[in-house]
């Protein structure tokens, strides 16, 4: 099953209304609006900073999102444990 698939178990339960494609759009529109602003205002240091930010944004939606359905183990749960009385 692809990231981009209907029903992709990525995000589903953890952002229900956060799907695969709409996360990596992000980084394109942030990209679009560096250029844009770029092209725009000819200020060249607002314009890569934007650019840096949609592909550290990029970087971490490659990296990061396959990994987001993982859920580890949990630490047992004692049943005698009472919380403290403050």
């Amino acid at each position: 099953m692809g990231l981009a698939e209907a029903g992709s178990p990525i995000l589903s339960g953890i952002m229900p209304g956060m799907s695969p494609m709409k996360y990596l759009a992000l980084p394109v529109l942030i990209l679009v609006v560096g250029i844009a602003y770029y092209l725009l205002s000819g200020e060249p240091s607002g314009s890569v900073l934007l650019v840096i930010f949609a592909g550290a944004m990029a970087v971490m939606g490659w990296i990061l999102l396959p990994t987001l359905d993982n859920v580890g183990p949990t630490a047992p749960v004692d049943p005698d444990f009472e919380a403290p009385d403050h």
